[in-house]
């Protein structure tokens, strides 16, 4: 575990969610331990696994202190909830960084130290970047996040997956609170990284996204989401808008953050087919990547079409 006696380099909690995974887990782990610049601990919870991931990490646990293992037995069937059982329960106290970890992925030895950097130059409170996709056949592809932020985007997307996140410790405390004010509300989200992302933008913290590609994001069939490239990913992006899940969860997080009753969400949430439309015409404050505003408008305008709600 981190030592608590001072020291010069930046102190950053990386909290890694783990299920079934025995094939990735131990390079994922070690790239995270190799991280240079910076004084590390790992705090891992594991999802109830039938592949022996938590005897694992217990033995890797009792070869290096600089991992911490949360007790073991619960089921939360999926990313999201398990994340926020890190954020729950983790005394961050003597960090200044918070960062998340997926169980699959291979960070880069600088990954951690050049975020760090970066929020001190721009004084922000968060950091999120581009990454690398890459596949077992060998295919890599740079995934793009970093396009200018909108004024609407984070009620729509995540600045990135919560990978590359790295927050500043005053940004976390908040999160924890509000987490701890609407426990039962916050299992259901879907995504972690789009709720935190939206609770920063929404309360006035600054987050950067950086051209920078930290981290190489292993694609895979049991990937929650992947890189959203390809017509695999966008099949299911649009079954999630057009049976309303997608918006359902915009209102869950607009709810979250404080702003359901800004004009702004109410003018779309409130207005029925006609909202939807309304929302087509702003698309372009609502997603980053032009891609995805055309996506946004038409999916909002298949919406107005067939009359579909936010269940």
């Amino acid at each position: 575990m981190l030592d608590e006696t001072a020291s010069p380099l930046p102190r950053v909690a990386v909290c890694l969610a783990a299920y079934n995974g025995m094939r990735w887990l131990g390079e994922q782990l070690d790239s995270i331990l190799a991280q240079q610049g910076v004084d590390i601990a790992v705090f891992v919870s594991v999802d109830q696994s039938t592949d022996g991931t938590e005897e694992w990490i217990d033995t890797r646990a009792k070869e290096d202190k600089r991992i911490v293992v949360l007790p073991h037995g619960e089921r939360f069937g999926g990313a999201a909830r398990n994340f926020f059982r890190l954020l729950r329960e983790v005394d961050f106290s003597n960090f200044d960084y918070v960062s998340f970890a997926d169980q699959d992925d291979i960070w880069f030895p600088v990954k951690l130290m050049h975020a760090h950097d970066v929020l001190q130059q721009t004084r922000a409170d968060a950091y999120s970047s581009n990454f690398i996709a890459f596949w077992s056949s060998g295919r890599k592809v740079l995934i793009k996040k970093s396009q200018p932020q909108r004024a609407w985007d984070f009620l729509f997307e995540a600045a990135g997956p919560g990978c590359t996140y790295v927050m500043k410790i005053t940004l976390v405390k908040a999160i924890q609170t509000v987490l701890e004010r609407h426990w039962n509300n916050a299992q259901e989200i879907g995504f972690h990284d789009w709720f935190i992302y939206a609770f920063a933008r929404a309360n006035g913290f600054k987050w950067v996204i950086d051209d920078y590609a930290s981290l190489l994001y292993r694609q895979h069939g049991n990937n929650q989401i992947g890189a959203n490239s390809g017509w695999r990913a966008l099949v299911y992006r649009g079954r999630k808008v057009l049976d309303g899940w997608g918006l359902k969860q915009t209102m869950l997080i607009a709810h979250l953050v404080g702003l359901d009753e800004h004009p702004f969400v109410k003018h779309w949430s409130n207005g029925g087919r006609l909202g939807f439309l309304w929302l087509a015409l702003q698309a372009n404050q609502c997603r980053r990547r032009v891609r995805d505003k055309v996506l946004f408008a038409l999916s909002c305008g298949a919406m107005f079409v067939v009359g579909a709600r936010i269940r």
